[in-house]
């Protein structure tokens, strides 16, 4: 298998999404972060500042679901953010 093979399967599996929605606070694991999306699909949050880890803030996150990782609170794929933006 040429390196060219491996890279493109990694790339697939860590496509870059925007999504909009609002974050929601859990109980579970301590305090975990869920981010429901406008079409009101859940993801783990992975990543963002304290001004986005609130419940009830509107986003916009940008990032890469987290592929063969979960957390114990089993909320939704883990979305690992790379840049948000509070609307």
């Amino acid at each position: 298998m040429s390196s060219g093979s491996r890279s493109s399967l990694k790339d697939r599996d860590h496509r870059m999404l925007k999504i909009t929605g609002t974050v929601r606070k859990t109980d579970l694991e301590g305090g975990s972060y869920t981010f429901v999306t406008d079409q009101g699909v859940t993801y783990q949050l992975d990543g963002g500042g304290s001004d986005l880890l609130k419940d009830g803030v509107r986003a916009e996150i940008a990032g890469a679901i987290a592929e063969g990782k979960m957390g114990i609170a089993m909320m939704g794929d883990i979305f690992e953010v790379k840049s948000y933006k509070i609307i």
